[in-house]
């Protein structure tokens, strides 16, 4: 019994290790589907998954979550940022190319 309970102990060691070697190296799972009739490709999906450290991605150039405004807010601030100074722009040419008022319609 009290084996058993050592083995449980080491299984345990073990899948830690592997868990943090795998995000520290990176591993890459590919594969690709592909449906055909008659030689004519009617479907083809390709699946790519990478399981690693942040800091591992960031090493191999992988950082698309710095720029996604769902989860950046300093992409999402940046946004807002350049829409406010469009806006801002869109105001500026409407008010600059009003002409004032004809004195016609107040004498």
């Amino acid at each position: 019994m009290e084996q058993q309970q050592m083995q449980h102990a080491i299984l345990a060691t073990n899948l830690a290790d592997i868990l943090e070697r795998v995000l520290d190296k990176g591993i890459v799972i590919a594969g690709d589907i592909r449906i055909q009739i008659a030689d004519v490709d009617l479907l083809t999906i390709k699946i790519r998954l990478m399981i690693a450290s942040v800091d591992k991605a960031k090493e191999m150039g992988i950082n698309w979550w710095e720029q996604d405004s769902f989860l950046s807010n300093k992409t999402r601030q940046t946004e807002m940022e350049k829409e406010n100074a469009e806006l801002k722009g869109k105001v500026a040419q409407l008010t600059s190319n009003q002409r004032p008022h004809s004195k016609l319609f107040y004498d």
